[in-house]
């Protein structure tokens, strides 16, 4: 009974830690509307220097795309869902220069190679390898998605901070 009166902590900001390492730019550089506009979600791209992308956080995978050029993490102490898909309409590629070493339903820690991806083939065939990270559920769990831009190092920089909603 005495519950409905208890106050709510404010949570901290969830981060986010890079998982490429690159520079890291806003969405509105992503030259793909969908990413650009945030129609797909909010949250920030990377610009990578290297072919990894590692889980940012313990979490399962909610999903690998078929052409694997693109995978789903959901954290769940938070419920938060990632998007990371290196290069903008990659899916052309066909699975071509990208290695999964995950499936969907993995569990993952943090630091773990999710993907790697031969950068000179992708910009070979045409492609750009900028890679948007976007929070997929934001709208639903989420106060707020702030990026962080610059130079970033997989799995040590915070890239996102996220607040979630009370």
């Amino acid at each position: 009974m005495f519950g409905k009166w208890k106050k709510k902590k404010a949570a901290s900001p969830i981060e986010i830690k890079a998982p490429l390492t690159g520079k890291a730019v806003p969405l509105s550089e992503v030259p793909d509307e969908a990413f650009a506009a945030g129609h797909m979600g909010q949250g920030i791209a990377i610009e990578p220097a290297e072919g990894r992308l590692v889980a940012p956080f313990d979490g399962t995978v909610a999903h690998v795309i078929k052409s694997k050029h693109a995978v789903m993490l959901e954290d769940a102490q938070t419920g938060l869902q990632y998007l990371f898909h290196i290069g903008i309409n990659t899916v052309g590629l066909k699975g071509e220069g990208y290695t999964s070493h995950v499936n969907t339903g993995d569990q993952v820690k943090a630091g773990q190679v999710l993907i790697e991806f031969d950068m000179e083939a992708i910009r070979n065939a045409g492609y750009p390898l900028i890679t948007p990270i976007i929070v997929t559920n934001a709208d639903e769990l989420a106060s707020k998605v702030e990026g962080q831009t610059g130079h970033v190092a997989a799995g040590q920089d915070v890239v996102l901070n996220v607040e979630l909603k009370a």
